[in-house]
């Protein structure tokens, strides 16, 4: 193969997959290529595939056997928020209104784990430990710590460009995640009843004790994940977003931030602590960004810097 035949734009996008490269596939003999030509061409694939790729899903590698899968997310349109009758729906703002997000982006496929962040921050806040359940007792400030230290150690390890970051989802990016394309309730297709709750989430009683969590962080992914692959988008621990809390806005809107200022951080997703009905698409609270609470964690982001 002659110098430079291998290039980055000759290679179709996702061609090239650890999947379709079968061990030994690549060898001098078949390729007929000396023992240095083949190594540049393994140290080239090798390059390729360890990077976050659009369109694919991507799995960073922590050190030490410990891996963070994310799934990758298309951009797109959809309605944010639920109808006022919606079954569960609290006195807090859910106005619907159309969102798009006009640029893809990763999203973690379950919650940051106790294994995950002690790979990074060598700590574990952590109430209820166990190293696959998720990291809970982190403020808001604590979850952005993580995000920027991976992204630092990433860029350093020239896996991540300086086009990408990891961070928090934003609200709008969170709740396009649960849904996978639903408009029901939740994100199994079904309007909201505690026993159709019962297969997607842990959840409690308000009491902190009761419900099918009891009053405990379980495993991630035990319970059934969504059409896109996310586990445990309900319950188990709130997850952390970049926003400020807020009312919605009532028009259509692209790639929202949230209001610019304000006193709480969203929250999403709903805890082993809360009643069922807050384990909903649209369900949402704000909270202090100071609090840790054995309730609260967060799950990561890979996003476009900018």
């Amino acid at each position: 193969i002659a110098d430079g035949a291998i290039t980055s734009a000759k290679i179709a996008k996702n061609s090239v997959t650890t999947d379709k490269l079968a061990t030994n596939s690549i060898t001098a003999d078949k390729l007929d290529l000396s023992d240095s030509e083949l190594n540049k061409l393994v140290l080239a694939l090798d390059r390729y595939l360890s990077k976050p790729i659009e369109g694919r899903n991507w799995t960073v590698a922590l050190g030490a056997g410990i891996c963070l899968e994310m799934n990758w997310v298309n951009h797109g349109t959809f309605t944010m928020g639920s109808l006022a009758n919606e079954a569960g729906r609290e006195d807090i703002d859910e106005t619907q209104h159309q969102v798009t997000l006009s640029k893809g982006y990763w999203l973690g496929k379950y919650e940051v784990t106790q294994a995950q962040w002690y790979a990074v921050m060598g700590t574990d806040p952590s109430k209820f430990k166990g190293s696959q359940h998720p990291v809970e007792c982190v403020n808001y400030d604590d979850a952005l710590s993580f995000c920027r230290r991976l992204t630092e150690k990433e860029r350093a390890e020239g896996r991540l460009s300086d086009k990408y970051e990891y961070t928090l989802p934003t609200e709008a990016q969170w709740e396009y995640a649960c849904r996978a394309g639903t408009t029901t309730a939740l994100y199994n297709g079904k309007e909201f009843s505690e026993s159709n709750v019962n297969e997607l989430a842990w959840y409690g009683n308000g009491s902190g004790t009761g419900g099918n969590a009891g009053g405990v962080t379980h495993v991630v992914g035990q319970k059934k994940a969504n059409a896109w692959g996310f586990y445990d988008m309900y319950g188990n621990v709130w997850e952390w977003c970049l926003d400020w809390f807020g009312n919605y806005p009532t028009t259509a809107v692209t790639d929202p931030v949230g209001p610019s200022t304000g006193s709480g951080r969203v929250l999403r997703g709903s805890s082993k602590n809360n009643f069922a009905r807050r384990c909903r698409s649209a369900a949402r609270i704000g909270d202090t960004p100071s609090v840790k609470s054995d309730g609260v964690g967060f799950r990561l982001a890979l996003v476009p810097v900018q």
